[in-house]
Parts: structure tokens; C-alpha cells; sequence
């Protein structure tokens, strides 16, 4: 039933995703959301794979590929870490990736980038990398890291595809679109390299408060909706021209 309402809605709602050549004259940022224990590792928390998940595995070791090559190239690299205190829980979901866990650290593929210099890890309590990179006077450390790096366009990959990848990628078209973002022009979502829940209906029946999340299903309505926002979706990156 799943795959056949997959197969409509990629009829219904067709997603055309493109090569994407990123120019070695341009600045670009890597963004990596929450690729953390907490949404990747197997039994890490109440909102991690019960089981091994192969697109799950694809996006950790996509976003470990892209992350090697921007910092051999000494390029921004920006990493967003889902961390929240425990008295402020992020409904409608079950406690997760409280502060101080190891639920909200990265997954161990990924633990040398906090060594590199290019790297900037910053840890956000809400879905929204942009609004979580808000500080109490006002300034934006997401808006300074694309300002101060002269970033003109930002690869985004992580989880999930449909909540946390979506929102950032949301709000900083808005904020780019109202010319607060300059230089950043472009934003390209890598398809490859994002993931989403995968909770059967049968499952989130019987779990209170759970909602059913069909992985492949949601993780194409996210990609068309950044589409629809005015993002590039990429299903291959490479650095250099097109010959």
C-alpha cells in the first residue's frame, strides 16, 4: 500500500534533481544537520533506528565523503547538532538529544570534523538551524559564518529530510530572498545525502503520541517543498567545470 501511494505521489508531485558543479572560484559552505546518535544511531534514543537503516547509512557516510573533501579544500563547513535542556521538550516528539547526552553528538563517522578549523559546530534546541543560530543580542552566528566566509552558495545534507533539513533550508531562502544573507545566492539540498524517520503506521498505532512517518514517502514531499521554496536538488555534486 506504502509503495504503491509512493509511486502516485511521485507521479502527482514529479521531482526533477540536476548534476550540480560546484565552481572552485566560488565559496561554498557544507551544512550538515543533526547527523547525530540521537536520529542515526541504531538504539542511541527514542527517535533512532530500531534497526539498521540503509538510507540512514547513506546519508553518514555521503555527508563523511563531502565533509573530507571541503576540509582538504579548507572550506566552511557548518554543522548543526540538535541538543535540547530537559525541562524545554520539543513536542509533538518524545524526549530526545537532551544536552549533555551523547545522543545529541555526532555520529562517530563524523567526529573528527570537531578538530578541523574550518568546522564551526553549533547546538540548536528547535528544528530550525537558522532560528536555533539566534544569540541573545540579536546576532545570527549562521548569518556571520556566510558573511564573514563570503559563502555564496551552502550544500545542505542531514535529517530530516521533511522536519530539521527543511526548515533551515526554508528560512534561509526567506532571509536570503530579503537580501539579509549577501553573498549567498544559491542553496542546494544533495538528495543523497538526506534522510528522514521511518516509523510505520503499524508501529506509531501503537505508540502513544506517535505520528507514522513513512521514510521514502516523507523524504520526497521534503525534497519538493525545498524545490517549491526555490532550492536546487541534487542528486550528484562535483567540484570543478563541467567538460
Amino acid at each position: 500500500m506504502v509503495s504503491q501511494t509512493i509511486d502516485v505521489l511521485k507521479n502527482e508531485l514529479p521531482l526533477e534533481q540536476e548534476l550540480v558543479v560546484l565552481p572552485e572560484d566560488v565559496v561554498t559552505g557544507l551544512v550538515l544537520v543533526d547527523i547525530i546518535n540521537g536520529f542515526c544511531t541504531v538504539g542511541a534514543g527514542n527517535l533512532a533506528p530500531r534497526e539498521p537503516n540503509r538510507q540512514i547509512s547513506r546519508t553518514i557516510s555521503e555527508s563523511v565523503r563531502l565533509a573530507r573533501l571541503f576540509c582538504d579544500k579548507k572550506l566552511p563547513v557548518m554543522a548543526f547538532l540538535d541538543s535540547h535542556h530537559p525541562d524545554k521538550l520539543e513536542d509533538p516528539y518524545p524526549p530526545h538529544c537532551i544536552q549533555g547526552t551523547d545522543e545529541s553528538n555526532l555520529v562517530p563517522a563524523l567526529q573528527w570534523i570537531q578538530n578541523e578549523t574550518n568546522v564551526t559546530i553549533r547546538r540548536k534546541d528547535c528544528y530550525d538551524g537558522y532560528l536555533g543560530s539566534m544569540e541573545a543580542d540579536g546576532s545570527n552566528v549562521f548569518a556571520d559564518w556566510v558573511k564573514n566566509n563570503h559563502i555564496e552558495a551552502i550544500l545542505v545534507v542531514g535529517v530530516c529530510t521533511d522536519i530539521c533539513v527543511l526548515d533551515f533550508v526554508c528560512s534561509t531562502l526567506s532571509v536570503r530572498n530579503r537580501g539579509f544573507l549577501a553573498p549567498l545566492k544559491d542553496v542546494i539540498v544533495y538528495s543523497r545525502a538526506c534522510t528522514t524517520f521511518d516509523v510505520p503506521l503499524h508501529i506509531a498505532t501503537n505508540t502513544k503520541g506517535a505520528l507514522p512517518q513513512p521514510q521514502e514517502l516523507m523524504h520526497h514531499i521534503g525534497l519538493y517543498m525545498a524545490k517549491e521554496r526555490g532550492a536546487k536538488i541534487a542528486n550528484e555534486v562535483l567540484f570543478g567545470a563541467l567538460k
